[in-house]
Order: C-alpha cells, then structure tokens, then sequence
C-alpha cells in the first residue's frame, strides 16, 4: 500500500524525494504530476541525520557522493563529513560539509604544466585550494519541546551559488492526525522528466488523516509560491503551473484495500534459528518485507482545487520569459476537480532473513493521475498535441522487481 500512496499522493501534493543535489537531502516533487520515475520518497531522516550514522563505516568518517553539477568543471564526485553533531535528550545540531575535488586538481594540474610560468609557488597552490566554489556547508539543528512535535531549521550555502538556501519545518502529531508546516526560500523542486526547479519562497501547511480501518483517508492543504521558478539546467522549458506564483488550497480523499490471494503469516519461532551454538533471534532485515505474500490493492479517490492571488503575475508569466523559462502555454484554472485510482498487484517469496537469496518480490502497478485528462484525450483521440504532452493524460504502468543478492536487496 506504501507504493500506491507514493504514487497517488504525488499527483497533489509536493512530496519529499530524496536528492543528493543539496546537503539537506531532498526535493519536492511537483504537485500535479506523476512521481518522477527514477526517484525514491525521502527518508524521514534527513542527510545530516544519515551522514552521522554512515559515517561510523567509512575511514575518517568521509562519506562520497555523487550527482552531475551544472558546472562541468566541478565534476560529479564528493565527499561529505559531519563535523559537529552535539545532542541532547530533545535537541540536536548538526554541521556537515562537503568537498569537489576534480576542479581543484585540474586547476593544480594546469599549474604545473603551464609553460608560461615558473613552478607554483605555495601560495599559488593555496589559492586553488581556497577557491570557495569547491566546499559546501550545511548546518541543521532540531528541538522538540513535546514528544509529539518537533521543529527542523537548515541552512545552507554552496560555493558555486550565489545565493543560500534555508528552510524550516513544524510538525505536529495529533490521535489521528499529522500536521506539518513549511517553508522554504528557495524550494527545490523536480518534474516528472527529472528536471530540477528553483522556486523563491515556497510555503505550505498541511493536515493529513491516519489511515482509519475502512480505508477511508482524506488531506486538507494551504500552498503558497512568490517568485517566479528558476530551471537549474538553464534550458528554456515551460514551467510548471502549479509553481508560479499563487496561493493554493487543495483538498482530497481517498479509499484503499487490500486483499490477500495467500500470506504465510511470521511468527515468533520462524524468527528463532537453531545453531551448534544455541538459540539465536534472527528478525527481517526489514519487517515489511518479513511475509511472503500474493495480494492485490487499490485506491480510488478525488481532489479539488483553488488558486487565489497573484493574479497580474500569472498574466505577466504568460507573456513573457523569465530567465530562460517559457510560460506562454501555461494556463492555470482557478478551480479544478477530478478523480485518480491505482491498482496494484504483489508477489513476494522469502523472508528476507538469511544472508543470501531470500527475497524475491514483483509489484506491478497501473496508476491513473487524472480521471478528467484520460477522458479528453479520449474523446480527442490524436488531434491535441497539448494533450499528448499532459504526463496525467494517460494510464502509467510501473513494473518493479526486487532480488536479494547477499545482505542487500536491489530493485
């Protein structure tokens, strides 16, 4: 069910998706659109957070990453390290920075083979090693004053962008509810083609149900954007409608089930092994995937829409290009309605539990984003070219398989 909510819930609203672009760890996904193919949901600990574990299993505790940059000269290999990480009982803070070194060796290498100039000095060396659009600093802290809430502050500054990128977040759990407020200048976002959007200031509050034994959920929204978005790649792209400037209130719900064709339900002796040495506890190595299963799942539902404000800027975002960015075809309506529905079938053999070979799993999901844009490009058949660019406009069919190779298990 975990899968079908990822992919229904993108459709509207701006979820996490984790990215290695910024030290915070993670994008939004732009309402309105399917989730971006190659993309995974964000953790719900943030890169800092990860970093401060991973680092216990690397020399030095020096972690690499890698992601393209939009500066070739700063390659696409980094290294990241946590430098401070104090906590207390419902407080911590953490500082992590990160290092590209393939600008500065080229830039030490053309030194020392330029044939113009003497051997580098040292201070010609220090220069490069100095050179600011090589590092990148994060620094994030969290205080939770219930153990029911929590508030997240970051900011961080990269040596090849001019400008810093903050943001904070409020979350509050209720009984049957989660409430969480944000706010970010600049939010990063990406499309469904995986391209990566900048927009100014981005603030959204949101209220979202627990899932109640019938399967019914529903979620209430406020999103805000001021600014017009930034295309990171520098191509001249339509932008987005549901990032450019405007204040959103969206509202949707949604009924999932799920039935099982046959499980083998885990109990607590499967979990124990016998040994030459005795008795040992050996549990998933995660608990949902501990039950080997076939089941089918689905969820239908519906959201509504309404955009308020901003609008001269709308109408100047219409006409002209901001940036490289093109929004002469965009067209927001003030209100929108419309129905989704997912079905999924599943497939699991294994445990997941020994060190090699115990897990073997097939998802195949057929998502429908967009109950209304299925049936216009029906009924217009191929005479719309607007239609055959509208990602929500047809089915999407996602076929996902899982093996277990050693202690690791790859999609």
């Amino acid at each position: 069910m975990a899968r079908l909510r990822t992919a229904m819930d993108s459709a509207f609203w701006d979820l996490d998706v984790a990215t290695p672009r910024v030290l915070e760890g993670s994008a939004k996904a732009v309402p309105g659109e399917p989730f971006p193919m190659d993309a995974t949901r964000a953790s719900r600990a943030i890169r800092i957070q990860q970093v401060s574990f991973l680092g216990n299993g690397f020399p030095l505790g020096i972690i690499p990453s890698y992601f393209p940059t939009s500066s070739k000269d700063s390659g696409s290999l980094s290294f990241q390290s946590l430098f401070l990480k104090p906590a207390t009982s419902n407080w911590w803070v953490g500082f992590i920075g990160q290092f590209r070194p393939k600008k500065l060796i080229s830039s030490i290498k053309a030194e020392f083979t330029n044939e113009d100039t003497d051997f580098p000095s040292f201070k010609d060396v220090a220069k490069h090693v100095l050179e600011k659009s090589l590092y990148s600093f994060g620094l994030s802290t969290q205080f939770s004053p219930t153990p029911s809430t929590y508030i997240r502050w970051s900011t961080e500054g990269h040596g090849e962008e001019k400008r810093r990128r903050h943001k904070m977040m409020l979350f509050h759990k209720l009984t049957s509810h989660d409430i969480t407020f944000e706010a970010a200048w600049p939010q990063l976002f990406i499309d469904h083609k995986g391209q990566y959007w900048d927009v100014p200031e981005s603030i959204s509050l949101d209220l979202l149900s627990l899932v109640s034994d019938s399967g019914f959920r529903y979620r209430l929204g406020l999103h805000k954007n001021s600014g017009h978005p930034d295309a990171l790649n520098g191509q001249i792209v339509d932008a987005p409608t549901s990032l450019l400037p405007g204040l959103c209130a969206k509202a949707a719900f949604s009924y999932e089930k799920s039935r099982d064709f046959w499980r083998k339900v885990q109990t607590r002796e499967d979990t124990i092994e016998k040994t030459d040495r005795g008795l040992f506890w050996r549990p998933s190595y995660d608990v949902r995937l501990s039950e080997p299963h076939s089941a089918i799942s689905g969820i239908i539902g519906g959201t509504c829409a309404a955009w308020f404000g901003d609008r001269a800027n709308s109408m100047s975002a219409e006409s002209k290009e901001y940036e490289g960015i093109s929004a002469s075809t965009k067209k927001r309506s003030p209100l929108s309605a419309d129905l989704f529905g997912s079905v999924c079938y599943t497939i699991q053999h294994g445990n997941f539990r020994k060190f090699y070979g115990d897990l073997t799993r097939v998802d195949a999901r057929l998502d429908m984003s967009s109950a209304s844009s299925f049936a216009k490009r029906i009924l217009n058949g191929s005479k719309s070219s607007k239609m055959a660019e509208d990602p929500n406009s047809h089915p999407r069919l996602n076929l996902t398989f899982q093996q277990q190779e050693g202690q690791l298990c790859f999609d």
